[in-house]
């Protein structure tokens, strides 16, 4: 005849085990997003920097375009010179914010 209480410490001993050796697969499963997550966010600066300067080039070439039309184009380049002078005065206002 077996002892009972034996038998249940012989049991709880098998479930601490198991849940020991859950917390552990848990515990290197969260390192492992952690992990991901840094190296995701990583990855979104970059293209989030990479974007801004696209937009920046991008601007660079239309105002580019804009200034070297030739003289008929002279009223049309003032009005999109203001435009752009608008435009940055609302950017430093947000800025002030």
């Amino acid at each position: 005849m077996v002892d009972p209480n034996k038998e249940l410490v012989v049991e709880l001993s098998n479930r601490v085990d198991r849940l020991v050796e859950l917390y552990r697969n848990t515990k290197r499963e969260n390192e492992m997003l952690k992990n991901e997550v840094s190296q995701l966010t990583s990855q979104l600066k970059e293209a989030v920097n990479s974007k801004a300067e696209i937009e920046q080039q991008l601007g660079h070439t239309k105002i580019a375009k804009v200034l070297e039309s030739g003289p008929e184009d002279v009223q049309q380049t003032k009005t999109r010179i203001n435009q752009i002078v608008r435009e940055i005065d609302k950017c430093i206002a947000l800025l002030n914010r």
